[in-house]
């Protein structure tokens, strides 16, 4: 007895010896401090690829031939032929070789053994039809016609929820006893999220980016975001999207992200992405792209140029 007495204690003794995690950083007011300049870079795609159907993980050496293949194509391959004439990310240090990218061993951002976005409900098949019906022939009408992200307005991975980004993945969070803020590279938006168990606003007011509240669960921050609007329409969504936002301090260099999405009207069912943030030094630069923002003035005068040209080729055959 004595023998095994002697030997629990030095297993005790060893064990307290043993190097212990870092306790991870609280404000001033006793909370996670999730505060820093974060990226979402991921290497790993938001829906699995048909190639890996129910892996939901890579092992060690999986992962990093993954990542190795992903580094090495340069931007204009990821973002399309046309990216080549469009940008050139390296010069800027945009490309995704150049940033920080967090670890992971996922093979898609959507976690579970499909990992892809459930099926669309009949109601939404046919809503979206309807919708491609009416604006069929008005796309280059005007402003108004295109995305809010080709307006400048809201880019479509700023969040919420937040996805990464083909560049410019960076985020920086602040906060305080009452709030926390999010302030997004891309577009140089803020979303200002309170965590003063203060109520949703009254349903009526819809907004792009939603109403979000925020509330500590434990060292989880988490956000619940609704009254969206229709012009939102994350992946087809209505303004019924319904988002649940998780954000743990893992480590001091790591946030986990997690939201899971839920619209009874778009998707058969709810659906969760996990994507990990890592600490960048930053700093968060300047997005300014309504200024010199010739994309869409460009589509639109080659939209009327077109007609031009096909107006003038009917009025020659009818000669």
């Amino acid at each position: 007895m004595n023998v095994w007495r002697a030997l629990i204690a030095a297993i005790v003794l060893s064990a307290a010896a043993w190097p212990q995690p870092a306790a991870l950083p609280r404000t001033p007011h006793g909370d996670p401090n999730l505060e820093g300049i974060w990226t979402s870079a991921s290497v790993v795609p938001l829906e699995r690829p048909a190639e890996l159907n129910g892996q939901e993980f890579y092992t060690p050496a999986e992962a990093a031939e993954n990542a190795k293949r992903v580094l090495g194509i340069s931007s204009w391959e990821r973002l399309g032929a046309q990216a080549r004439e469009h940008y050139n990310m390296s010069q800027y240090g945009l490309d995704l070789s150049q940033v920080k990218v967090a670890s992971t061993l996922r093979t898609s951002l959507i976690v579970g053994p499909e990992g892809r976005v459930p099926p669309f409900t009949a109601e939404a098949r046919q809503r979206l039809a309807e919708r491609a019906a009416r604006n069929r022939g008005h796309q280059f009408d005007g402003p108004e016609n295109r995305p809010l992200q080709e307006q400048c307005l809201m880019y479509s991975t700023e969040g919420p929820p937040m996805l990464p980004s083909a560049y410019n993945s960076n985020l920086q969070i602040v906060q305080d006893a009452r709030h926390v803020a999010i302030v997004q590279e891309m577009i140089h938006s803020t979303r200002v999220i309170p965590t003063d168990n203060s109520p949703h606003l009254a349903p009526e007011i819809r907004q792009w980016a939603g109403d979000s509240r925020g509330r500590w669960e434990g060292d989880t921050l988490v956000v619940d975001t609704t009254n969206f609007t229709d012009r939102t329409a994350f992946r087809g969504s209505t303004e019924h999207l319904h988002l649940i936002e998780r954000f743990t301090r893992v480590d001091a260099d790591t946030i986990l992200y997690e939201f899971t999405a839920e619209d009874p009207h778009t998707w058969t069912r709810p659906w969760t992405a996990q994507i990990t943030l890592a600490r960048i030094e930053g700093p968060i630069f300047e997005f300014a792209c309504h200024e010199g923002n010739l994309g869409i003035a460009n589509t639109l005068s080659g939209a009327r140029a077109a007609e031009k040209a096909a107006a003038e080729a009917a009025r020659k055959e009818s000669k």
